[in-house]
């Protein structure tokens, strides 16, 4: 297939780092931004989490929220200083290849790849908890409509299956429509999340001071500081995909200067905005003793504040952000496909690696990430239990593939490599300067701790029912499954390849 020669001036540019342009160049700095927000989308994420951290710490678990985002901002700045360098399509494979080797590339790659095909089935089964309450229409099957219910569950996966076929049509008619409704969609969610701290900053009961308040971390059975790490898990599963900006590099007009930013931005907005819902909410809450903010969270505080009118408006904003949510997630994991399947690196890499000639979009990825990811959804109809470990498993290994750029980051800054490196690049880039080892070893030490918390076997995170004790080991088993499968992958692939 013979691909338009495009004569934009980013384009050389990609040239001098391999790789022949192929993808459409449409993106300006706000879809960028756009790409990782929504792709965090906090308005979606703390209305679905916030009684899981509540639940563990109570008002305490505020303070989980600033640890989380410096140590992801730690991440990111790291991100950002590679993004300026390499500024291309399949972000997190791309800079760990780069900076760490071959392997270490496809693995970060894989790692990715995997969470963020569950990542989007955890996405799109979220509208399950939103549209029922807006028109029982969208029951679809008879019944409760709770996830915790038979029918509940497989009406998740109808509704969850057709907005991922939605998406998967979005994404393969063109990235200029994709980045239109993302950030519409973000727009919407942008006004959404100031509209709900305002509401219910004019309906506080008390003041800021209520996030001091640490009486369930002194009663818990975890003790204060195994209470604390668990409801931090909540801000660990959010702030996750800022890097999608850098995803897009290839699409992005003036990348090396665009991705970095936006990466930060989307992620600093994202923080401080979360901040303030979650703390709003703690003095907006009718009662933080009754029970119901550990089991209901937000939707209670909200359903109180903002009253059944005002809150079916807030539901379709959510609606909204679940479904560019999905989209982001889906867009990023594409590009993610088609740039290690352009290297040769996947099964069926020919066609993965085939980009519309009209469209300049790499089609055959998006298809591929909505059918599994439909895949993964059809879990929930028979083990919903197993479907919420799969998805708290995949952000350990969105962690993992983090660490895989940035410890062989901080070996190259270690050696001095990383010196001579930009030593190479345009001047006026994004860089950290100085300060880019001890952010870089902050960032790492960061990293590993949370891949322990977040992997760690508690039978409140993992097997909640008690029912099945084999779940509390599902993160090692399950990064070990993903480890064992891609060796296999990759060893197939390097056979046929020889």
């Amino acid at each position: 297939m013979t691909i338009p020669t495009s004569t934009h001036p980013d384009d050389a540019d990609l040239t001098s780092l391999g790789y022949e342009p192929s993808l459409h160049r449409k993106l300006g700095r706000y879809a960028s931004f756009a790409a990782g927000f929504s792709f965090v989308s906090i308005l979606t994420t703390i209305f679905q989490l916030f009684a899981f951290g509540y639940s563990f710490a109570g008002p305490a678990f505020f303070w989980t929220w600033p640890i989380v985002l410096v140590g992801q901002l730690l991440v990111a700045l790291n991100f950002a200083e590679l993004a300026a360098r390499y500024p291309l399509s399949g972000a997190v494979y791309q800079w760990a290849r780069r900076v760490g080797g071959e392997t270490v590339g496809w693995f970060a790659g894989w790692f990715m790849a995997v969470a963020q095909v569950v990542t989007a089935a955890a996405a799109a089964i979220a509208l399950q908890v939103v549209l029922p309450q807006l028109w029982s229409g969208f029951q679809l099957v008879g019944g409760d409509s709770a996830l915790n219910t038979v029918t509940g569950a497989a009406n998740a996966v109808v509704l969850g299956a057709i907005l991922l076929v939605a998406t998967t049509v979005i994404n393969a008619m063109g990235v200029r429509l994709m980045a239109h409704i993302n950030s519409v969609g973000v727009t919407c969610e942008i006004v959404g999340v100031i509209a709900v701290v305002l509401a219910l900053l004019t309906a506080a009961q008390r003041g800021p001071d209520v996030v001091l308040d640490t009486t369930a971390l002194q009663g818990s059975d975890l003790g204060a500081v195994g209470a604390f790490l668990v409801s931090g898990l909540m801000a660990a599963y959010v702030m996750v995909g800022f890097n999608s900006a850098g995803e897009l590099s290839e699409e992005t007009k003036d990348p090396r200067r665009t991705a970095p930013r936006t990466i930060i931005s989307a992620l600093a907005i994202s923080g401080v905005g979360g901040a303030l819902m979650i703390i709003t909410a703690l003095m907006a809450a009718p009662s933080l003793d009754d029970g119901r903010l550990a089991t209901e969270g937000l939707p209670y505080v909200l359903t109180a504040v903002l009253g059944t009118f005002w809150g079916k408006v807030l539901l379709v904003d959510v609606a909204i952000a679940i479904f560019v949510c999905t989209l982001a997630i889906q867009t990023a994991g594409s590009r993610l496909v088609f740039s290690m399947a352009r290297d040769g690196k996947l099964p069926a890499s020919t066609l993965l690696s085939t980009v519309h000639p009209r469209r300049g979009t790499p089609m055959w990825p998006s298809i591929a990430i909505g059918a599994l990811a439909v895949g993964v959804l059809a879990i929930n109809v028979g083990n919903a239990a197993l479907f919420t470990t799969l998805t708290s498993v995949c952000i350990v290994m969105v962690y993992i593939a983090y660490l895989l750029v940035t410890v062989p980051q901080l070996v190259n800054r270690l050696r001095g490599d990383w010196d001579r490196v930009g030593q190479t690049m345009p001047s006026g880039l994004f860089s950290l300067g100085r300060w880019g080892l001890p952010v870089n070893v902050l960032a790492v030490l960061y990293g590993a701790v949370m891949v322990v918390n977040l992997s760690w076997p508690r039978p409140e995170v993992y097997d909640p029912a008690g029912e099945n004790g084999i779940l509390l080991y599902s993160a090692p088993l399950m990064v070990t499954v993903v480890l064992l499968g891609g060796l296999w992958i990759r060893r197939s692939i390097a056979a046929k390849a020889s």
